[in-house]
């Protein structure tokens, strides 16, 4: 397996990484059955891809052994925001045939994290995520992690968050209040529930804390994690 020296240009911030905290320790009490995680928005611009980045770090940073999956292969972002300037492979690629599932894994500076990039823009990326090649390389990498953290695009933007759903254990929706209207998070919240995915919860992102006296208190940025309660799933 290669290793890449990644760069996380992020400046620190107590609250926000108090928060991940408290998204990390909910995540734990869901349950060890629960390895392979989606995390999606409604729309772009929500910040789901620093969520899930401190969130494998974090998680890492406790020992777990963590994979982030890029599974954006449309659009992939994680090489150029974590500094990458060599050429590596990805999730497109391995979908395709072109490449192994060794190829494409890169340990990385990060305690306990791996990552699997998206790869070149693919053709047709949820048909790719579709096959079933896909079920069984997830099948394949949950027996080497605790966790499994799977970045995809907005579910109120395209279907692939709903495809991959149908493979993992859960499933966190990111909403940016202020940005998004109710009927689209909930339109979108219910295409989520369609895939079968159980749907641990929601974290509120970029949270306008001068509007907000309770989250001022708490947290400067950003949202906490909110777990569902398990009432309906006890009936």
């Amino acid at each position: 397996m290669k290793k890449l020296n990644l760069t996380d240009k992020r400046k620190p911030d107590y609250f926000y990484s108090e928060a991940i905290k408290t998204l990390r320790t909910n995540i734990q009490l869901s349950g060890q059955s629960i390895k392979t995680i989606l995390v999606t928005s409604c729309f772009p611009n929500e910040g789901k891809s620093d969520v899930v980045l401190s969130l494998a770090q974090e998680l890492g940073s406790i020992g777990k052994k963590v994979l982030l999956l890029d599974a954006d292969i449309r659009k992939t972002a994680y090489a150029g925001r974590l500094g990458v300037e060599e050429e590596v492979k990805g999730l497109s690629q391995l979908l395709s045939g072109q490449v192994g599932l060794q190829d494409i894994i890169y340990e990385t500076n990060f305690p306990n994290m791996d990552i699997i990039f998206g790869g070149p823009a693919a053709p047709n990326p949820s048909g790719l995520l579709s096959e079933n090649i896909f079920k069984v390389f997830l099948k394949e990498v949950r027996e080497y992690y605790n966790y499994i953290l799977i970045d995809t695009p907005p579910i109120g933007t395209v279907i692939d968050a709903a495809v991959i759903g149908r493979c993992c254990d859960g499933a966190i929706f990111l909403i940016q209040p202020g940005s998004v209207r109710y009927r689209d998070a909930q339109k979108a919240f219910a295409q989520l529930e369609r895939s079968g995915c159980r749907v641990l919860g929601a974290v509120m992102n970029k949270i306008d804390t001068s509007s907000d006296k309770y989250y001022s208190s708490y947290y400067k940025h950003y949202g906490e994690y909110y777990r569902r309660s398990d009432d309906e799933s006890q009936k």
